[in-house]
C-alpha cells in the first residue's frame, strides 16, 4: 500500500509542480532581469581596475609600480576572461538555436 500511494504520489509531481509555473516563470525572468543589469557593472569595474592600476603606475612611487603592473594585468584578464565568456555563450547560444533577445519562454519548456 505504501508503495502504491509512494507512486501515486511521484506521477502527480508535475501536476502540482507544473501549477507553479508562473511563478517560476517570473523568478526566471526578474534572475535574467538581475544578471542583465549586473553584466555591464561588473565590466565597469574590472575596466575601473585597470585604470587605477595605469595611474597608479604613473603617478605612484617607485615603491608600488610592481603592485600597479599587476592591478593592471587583473583587470585586462578580468575583462579578457568576461569578454571571452559572453562571447563564447552568444556563440553557443547561435549555434544551438537559442533565441538571445533576453526574454526567457518558460511555456516551451513544458511537454505537451
Amino acid at each position: 500500500m505504501k508503495k502504491l500511494a509512494l507512486i501515486v504520489g511521484a506521477l502527480a509531481l508535475p501536476l502540482v509542480s507544473f501549477a507553479q509555473l508562473d511563478n517560476v516563470s517570473s523568478l526566471i525572468t526578474s534572475i535574467g532581469n538581475i544578471v542583465n543589469q549586473v553584466i555591464p557593472i561588473l565590466f565597469a569595474l574590472a575596466l575601473l581596475g585597470f585604470f587605477y592600476g595605469l595611474v597608479m603606475y604613473i603617478f605612484g612611487k617607485e615603491d608600488n609600480k610592481d603592485q600597479a603592473k599587476k592591478t593592471m594585468i587583473w583587470g585586462v584578464v578580468a575583462l579578457f576572461v568576461m569578454a571571452s565568456v559572453w562571447g563564447l555563450v552568444a556563440w553557443l547560444g547561435t549555434a544551438l538555436g537559442v533565441d538571445q533577445t533576453g526574454a526567457v519562454d518558460v511555456q516551451n519548456l513544458i511537454p505537451q
